[in-house]
């Protein structure tokens, strides 16, 4: 039988946005800023009630705080960390798919975006390769139903790098165009969940 989410209204404004947050605090090293930022993108993306929400959240934030050095960071403590999440949105029926495998695909589109980052052998296309089989795994889905989600949050990431690199101030107007990317990345992906859920049906 095919795996099928159970009944939770995603908010992609709300969670595009959340990752933003989450996204502006990582690169500032504001933790509780990033802290903040993930509890919305739980709480919007999956809707685990308030313990689960905070316990997925600091899972998340722990994840990336092993990941962030650069090159003495923990890719097996953030898999770790990231597993742990994924096991919580499969319990409650949220996403689909092997939860070590999905952090496996999670932390792998880490590495490729910091690679693309520092390598220029490192395309965007690998980036983008990396989000869809991500997105394939954990939502049972066709790689061309979640290219689009793919490609806007590469683009997210990328007007990301324009702002670290220009010094991460808050006031940066590249923030609101990275923030407008999320939201039509995230509004993407609820699209094609929307459709493989009707097609099986």
């Amino acid at each position: 039988m095919p795996w099928q989410r159970q009944q939770f209204a995603v908010d992609p404004v709300a969670v595009g946005r959340s990752e933003c947050e989450a996204w502006v605090g990582y690169y500032r090293r504001d933790w509780l800023r990033m802290l903040a930022g993930l509890l919305g993108m739980v709480r919007h993306g999956f809707g685990l009630g308030p313990f689960g929400n905070l316990k997925a959240a600091w899972h998340v934030l722990r994840g990336s705080q092993v990941w962030a050095p650069n090159p003495d960071n923990d890719p097996e403590a953030a898999r770790r960390h990231m597993t742990r999440l994924f096991r919580m949105a499969k319990k409650a029926g949220r996403l689909g798919g092997d939860p070590r495998i999905a952090a496996e695909l999670e932390v792998a589109w880490w590495r490729s975006h910091r690679e693309h980052q520092h390598d220029p052998q490192v395309t965007e296309e690998d980036l983008i390769t990396a989000l869809v089989r991500l997105y394939c795994h954990v939502y049972q889905a066709q790689p061309a139903d979640v290219r689009r989600a793919a490609e806007l949050r590469s683009q997210a990431m990328a007007l990301s790098d324009t702002w670290v690199a220009a010094g991460c101030h808050l006031d940066d107007p590249t923030l609101a165009q990275e923030r407008l990317a999320l939201e039509a990345s995230y509004a993407a992906l609820r699209d094609a969940q929307t459709s493989q859920n009707l097609v099986d049906l």
